[in-house]
């Protein structure tokens, strides 16, 4: 009885827009979803319904090779951790709304699912899914950024943007 009430009312929340769901990455980029951006960005299921003014941005994988040399694991690491260039996938019902009254902000929504943009390096609540890409197994770092904390949209190629 509990558990039939209880998914009524999710399933209501899910309807009344309390919740976002991350859509694909091919669903999002469509024709722009080609090579680098697939190894960059691999289309995953992040596992988790935003709630909020919180907007998910799944990370760039770092690179496997540099000029023609295989990384070590060290130095990939460092590039996940420390990559500001993120695709937005999903955000909260919430975003870009005053907090107190839930109307839009006068600017509107600096973001959207599929836009490219540049998040903290250090900020966020971050979390790794496991995936297999090229036969490896790997993990995609996601990041949960409160919207006023996002830093710019990535204007041209999202994979040239590199970390000081």
């Amino acid at each position: 009885m509990l558990n039939d009430v209880m998914t009524r009312d999710h399933t209501a929340s899910i309807r009344a827009g309390l919740y976002a769901s991350a859509g694909s990455v091919l669903a999002a980029l469509g024709p722009r979803y080609t090579g680098e951006l697939k190894l960059a960005f691999p289309d995953v299921d992040p596992g988790y319904r935003i709630f909020g003014y919180n907007i998910l941005c799944q990370m760039k994988m770092p690179r496997k090779k540099a000029g023609g040399l295989i990384l070590p694991d060290e130095s990939k690491d460092v590039e996940k951790f420390r990559t500001q260039a993120a695709l937005v996938r999903a955000m909260g019902p919430s975003s870009f709304h005053r907090r107190d009254t839930l109307e839009p902000w006068p600017e509107g929504a600096w973001c959207i699912p599929g836009m490219f943009v540049r998040v903290p390096m250090y900020g966020g609540d971050r979390f790794e899914v496991d995936v297999m890409v090229g036969g490896q197994k790997e993990q995609v770092l996601f990041a949960l950024f409160k919207d006023t904390d996002l830093i710019a949209e990535r204007i041209g190629d999202p994979l040239s943007t590199k970390t000081s």
